[in-house]
């Protein structure tokens, strides 16, 4: 008997490697926003991407860059 959880996880796995490029650049971008903080002399800014690297919006405070990416009905994801 085959276990189908293992042939499942052996496709997903042939299927990520199989990823072009493009595929691997599209993979979330209708789902995660990334916030990237960025430092200039004293101030901070936080900056949300698209899956893609598209700047979306600028935000002051973390909190702010959170909100707006969860509106826009994104899931964000920090970029350390």
């Amino acid at each position: 008997m085959i276990d189908k959880h293992i042939a499942t996880e052996a496709n997903v796995k042939t299927m990520l490697k199989n990823l072009s490029i493009q595929d691997f650049k599209d993979f979330g971008l209708q789902k995660i926003a990334y916030i990237r903080t960025v430092k200039n002399d004293s101030t901070v800014t936080y900056l949300i991407h698209s899956a893609d690297g598209k700047q979306l919006y600028a935000a002051e405070t973390l909190d702010q860059a959170i909100i707006a990416t969860r509106q826009n009905e994104l899931e964000p994801v920090t970029v350390h």
